[in-house]
């Protein structure tokens, strides 16, 4: 498989507790929408918000095994944007590469100012 600079291919999950983390939006911590309009900085509070769920439950990006993306009417220019985002993310939580996952396009989420959303799977011992 070709090497990807931003995230990895494969994982491997060992560990005893599965955590779920529900699909996180670009919101802070008082329920307001961070970048409205900007797509690369929703990437960017997805995953400190993930970060963030994984550290409350004794977690981190160490323990992801995969994440799911959802992108508002994705095209594939959007893509240095999303990166862009997940580049910053990864360096204010101090991971590289983020682990892997699967980017889907999809119509609409639940509050229109929102972009993406991601959700995490991850193992803890």
């Amino acid at each position: 498989m070709p090497e990807i600079d931003v995230y990895r291919q494969v994982s491997i999950a060992t560990g005893s507790k599965l955590v779920f983390i529900a699909g996180q939006v670009a919101w802070d911590a008082d329920g307001v929408t961070v970048g409205e309009g900007d797509l690369a900085a929703q990437v960017e509070q997805c995953h400190l918000n993930i970060g963030t769920a994984l550290a409350e439950v004794g977690g981190s990006f160490d323990d992801v095994a995969k994440l799911t993306v959802y992108v508002v009417d994705w095209t594939p220019d959007k893509m240095p944007l999303f990166l862009e985002g997940v580049t910053r993310a990864a360096t204010k939580l101090g991971i590289t590469p983020v682990p892997p996952g699967t980017l889907l396009g999809v119509a609409a989420l639940d509050v229109p100012d929102h972009l993406v959303e991601v959700e995490a799977t991850a193992i803890l011992d």
